[in-house]
């Protein structure tokens, strides 16, 4: 299936199926005249997808060039961003050329970075292999490597030129790993509504056995309701009064997930794992505000566990982690502008969480005083 992701002159569709890999090639030379890619590979699955990758791009006309990634967010830095710049330089890639990305969101992340940034800019394509990218990362243009003082610190807005989501690709994902993917999901689910939020109550056990029909409609949900707040909202500029509709409203859940990677230390924590926690510690400011009901809240933590997710802090300073929010990109002036679930489908954007109350919570859940 394709979804349109509406930017006007930057719009791109986002394929979803299952064993479509082979048809990567002729999708990305439609894409542009450019006959050069460089092929970004994450270790861990480049012996399993990068042959097929290659030989589709070779059989489009492509010349490509294979970069492996090492796995884990310690690559995710300007070392590693100036090492595929070496690599574009080394391929002959010029400005019609296309860097593709293959593997998870540490790759696609770094891969768009370059892509972003080398001669000003280039046509990158995303190839997510893990549930996490396909639901989440790979779709909205957000490129970025990180700060040893925070995630993401250093980033651009690129778009894709295409995103290609075969969910073949996440058989062989851990388990742990395909959980991960499962939080972002449910976070859209809180953004998105009570029928997609529903869909992944009633489906919980298909979800947890990998079905091809539900995993599927489960990428397809979720990158609807992504594409449709970056549409409104490209660049993370709207009023965030309009709640919902705007970009901020997807950080539901992570301001606390970035500092909790950053002070566990980068890779520590999976991204999924800090968003399950994250969206729990929301959920109870929100509810300890009165706008989000005590039994959406024990809903929220029942399907969290159930899909195999962390609901607690492991351990770290409250401390540290109030000091690495106050870092994050969505504050203003060193106030955080943290986002709370009202209902699925609503949230609001709350200004004033003051580090006393947002101390409290983290105590709650575990965090060390």
């Amino acid at each position: 299936m394709r979804i349109q992701v509406q930017l006007g002159a930057r719009s791109y569709q986002v394929w979803i199926g299952r064993d479509i890999l082979a048809g990567l090639g002729a999708a990305v030379a439609a894409c542009g005249p450019g006959r050069r890619a460089l092929l970004v590979a994450d270790g861990a699955v480049a012996d399993l997808h990068a042959p097929l990758c290659a030989s589709s791009l070779h059989a489009a006309g492509f010349r490509t060039h294979l970069v492996l990634v090492p796995p884990g967010e310690a690559s995710k830095t300007l070392q590693g961003a100036t090492r595929l710049y070496d690599a574009c330089l080394d391929s002959g890639l010029d400005r019609s050329s296309f860097i593709v990305a293959l593997g998870g969101g540490v790759t696609g992340d770094l891969a768009g970075f370059a892509a972003a940034t080398f001669m000003r800019g280039i046509s990158f394509v995303q190839v997510p292999t893990t549930l996490l990218a396909q639901v989440d990362a790979s779709v909205g243009g957000k490129v970025a490597v990180d700060h040893p003082r925070g995630k993401n610190l250093i980033g651009a807005f690129h778009q894709p030129a295409l995103v290609w989501c075969d969910v073949s690709t996440l058989d062989s994902l851990p388990a742990p790993e395909f959980a991960a993917g499962l939080a972002e999901a449910v976070k859209h689910g809180l953004l998105g509504g009570a029928r997609y939020y529903g869909f992944i109550r009633r489906h919980l056990p298909a979800l947890a056995a990998r079905e091809s029909a539900a995993v599927q409609a489960l990428v397809a949900g979720s990158v609807r309701i992504k594409a449709a707040v970056v549409a409104a909202d490209e660049r993370e500029e709207a009023d965030p009064a309009a709640g919902g509709g705007t970009r901020l409203a997807l950080n539901l859940g992570h301001t606390l997930a970035h500092a909790l990677e950053a002070v566990a230390g980068f890779g520590a924590l999976r991204h999924g794992e800090a968003v399950a926690i994250g969206l729990v510690a929301a959920g109870r400011l929100a509810l300890g505000r009165g706008v989000w009901p005590r039994r959406r809240q024990l809903e929220l933590e029942a399907v969290l566990a159930a899909l195999g997710l962390p609901c607690r802090i492991p351990g770290l300073s409250a401390a540290e982690l109030l000091q690495a929010m106050r870092v994050d990109k969505k504050a203003l002036g060193g106030t955080l502008r943290y986002v709370l679930p009202v209902a699925p489908g609503q949230v609001a954007i709350a200004s004033d969480v003051g580090a006393d109350e947002l101390a409290g919570v983290l105590l709650t859940l575990g965090a060390t005083a």
